[in-house]
């Protein structure tokens, strides 16, 4: 009797651990969700107001003091809208697509690093974890566009989806070539083989894969000049035509959050994520008071600091293509990702597998031993 109370207690307190585990991630999770959210919602806003700066307009000023106010004025319009389901369309397909797009966008946020020890998830396949998340935001844009019942929006579907094959291999091929530098699948380990300064990162060996990968990810997220999935005037607005109201809304923070994670992880993979372009060990003492010294420490030694203001530049590089490109026509679209970018990156990996093999410093000998 005594034993069966034991094994009992036993098995309860197990169960109870494992369910304390429950809030503290789901915590973890809202640290992340809702700052990512707000930085979706100022995106379109910086969007906004960068644009109206280079063409000479002025942006939203009418909603707050100087428009900042905007994109809630915008979510709160979205959420009151209407959604109207088309006829003979699939409802529940219909309304699972934007579901599908926006879930991916933000799943891959789990093993994103924002500091050497701010991470929800440090696995050892992240990178793997990653190109599969990102791959999967296809279906969303081809259950979206089938559903609804158009040609307009299944023409759009169709676009997208030979879009992100011809895409997604040559951004697959880019990080192949990080793999074989780095010798790691986990971001964290990534970031830790580009310590030193500047010029250890891997933007300076892997020049052409992070150009490559960079455009791959424009094209992925279906942004300008590569937004043919969408091009009004063609398509109407492509694959969600037919969405309204909050289905509009779902697939449009989808888009801005995937555009926020391929800035994210250009940082991490080839700019040192959280690591300082300054050699701390190079600087010497400061010669100031205590407390300015420490700021200053804490301002050029690594931390989440440097990942934010990485990020925010390949972030605003996004809206700089979409004022400076126009669109590509859809043949000149598939003809840079068939025949130029995709062999570009096979004929880098072969430089860099000689590279690896006779150990060039000082980057490439920290490489995996082919």
């Amino acid at each position: 009797m005594y034993d069966y109370i034991k094994n009992i207690l036993n098995t309860t307190i197990t169960y109870y651990n494992e369910l304390s585990v429950l809030p503290h991630t789901l915590i973890l999770i809202g640290i992340i969700m809702v700052p990512l959210l707000i930085v979706v919602a100022y995106y379109t806003y910086a969007e906004r107001k960068i644009i109206a700066s280079m063409q000479g307009r002025l942006g939203p000023n009418v909603v707050g003091p100087k428009g900042l106010l905007q994109p809630f004025a915008d979510g709160v319009k979205l959420f009151f809208k209407e959604i109207v389901i088309p006829t003979d369309s699939n409802k529940f397909l219909f309304l699972l697509a934007p579901v599908i797009t926006f879930t991916v966008a933000f799943a891959a946020w789990a093993v994103i690093p924002f500091d050497s020890v701010m991470v929800l998830s440090d696995i050892n396949a992240g990178l793997l974890y990653v190109l599969a998340m990102t791959s999967l935001g296809i279906y969303g844009i081809i259950i979206a566009g089938w559903a609804s019942n158009s040609k307009y929006a299944l023409l759009g579907a169709m676009r997208s989806a030979s879009l992100i094959i011809a895409y997604e291999i040559a951004m697959g091929f880019a990080l192949v070539g990080v793999i074989m530098v780095s010798g790691s699948l986990n971001l964290g380990d990534i970031i830790d083989s580009q310590k030193g300064s500047v010029f250890h990162w891997f933007w300076v060996p892997l020049f052409p894969l992070f150009i490559i990968y960079f455009i791959s990810g424009v094209a992925e997220t279906n942004r300008a000049p590569f937004d043919v999935a969408e091009g009004e005037s063609e398509l109407v607005a492509g694959f969600h035509v037919e969405y309204s109201g909050m289905g509009f809304a779902v697939f449009f923070i989808a888009e801005y959050a995937n555009m926020i994670l391929i800035s994210a992880l250009t940082t991490i993979l080839f700019f040192g994520g959280w690591l300082s372009p300054f050699n701390i060990s190079s600087l010497g003492n400061f010669e100031l008071n205590g407390f300015v010294n420490n700021i200053l420490l804490f301002l050029i030694n690594d931390g989440i600091h440097w990942f934010i203001i990485k990020t925010f530049f390949f972030m605003f590089c996004f809206i700089w293509f979409r004022a400076t490109f126009p669109r590509y026509r859809y043949d000149q679209i598939m003809r840079l990702g068939w025949k130029i970018l995709i062999p570009i990156t096979l004929v880098w990996i072969f430089v860099e597998m000689i590279f690896i093999y006779y150990e060039v410093e000082p980057w490439f000998a920290q490489g995996v031993v082919l």
